[in-house]
């Protein structure tokens, strides 16, 4: 099917974000009962219930417009949930699996962040303006959860390393000497400030 108009490149991305917030509620479960630190599964339970909020939003859209959310597969999730699920499959320490979790789960927030911040521009552009509200409703979510994993990320992240200098010790090999840094990961340099 050609696509000519901006309404027809919004429904399909629409129809994209349905199927990705679908796959996304059969794989968190898997990824809750996989994480080990507390507020990391707390976190991605909460997300969960979200998720299942965002889809009646969704729901809300295509009716609004007119429009079925139809099967289109979401080619870009099943990626991104396939490299999270190679992860579970691994024997890892705890502290590890965590800094996975996370760092899958932010690639997920990432593409929503990403779809969700179109759809809301092409709706307004397209004079949607209660779809382009519950788009924007969505995107803070999604831009929320990122956030909250980061923090996650800032007490997990040094667990895992001190996993890793726990096994080289056990191993016989030397522990790597790591300055400390200051801040919460951000790559700005001094000098920018």
């Amino acid at each position: 099917m050609a696509m000519q108009t901006l309404r027809e490149l919004f429904v399909d991305k629409l129809k994209d974000v349905y199927d990705a917030e679908r796959r996304i509620t059969k794989a968190l479960p898997k990824i809750i009962k996989a994480a080990n630190d507390e507020d990391l599964s707390r976190t991605l339970e909460e997300h969960l219930q979200q998720t299942e909020g965002q889809i009646e939003r969704l729901d809300r859209i295509f009716e609004a417009i007119g429009e079925s959310p139809g099967r289109k597969p979401c080619h870009g999730m099943m990626g991104i949930l396939e490299e999270g699920n190679e992860l579970l499959d691994k024997d890892t320490p705890e502290a590890v699996m965590d800094a996975g979790l996370i760092a899958a789960a932010q690639s997920v927030e990432h593409y929503e962040i990403t779809a969700y911040g179109c759809l809301k521009t092409w709706a307004s552009q397209l004079g949607m303006k209660e779809e382009a509200n519950l788009l924007d409703e969505t995107l803070e979510e999604e831009k929320s959860a990122d956030e909250n994993l980061s923090r996650i990320a800032s007490t997990v992240n040094p667990r895992a390393l001190q996993a890793e200098d726990m096994e080289n010790e056990e191993q016989g090999e030397p522990v790597p000497v790591r300055r400390r840094t200051t801040g919460g990961g951000s790559s700005r340099s001094s000098r920018a400030r």
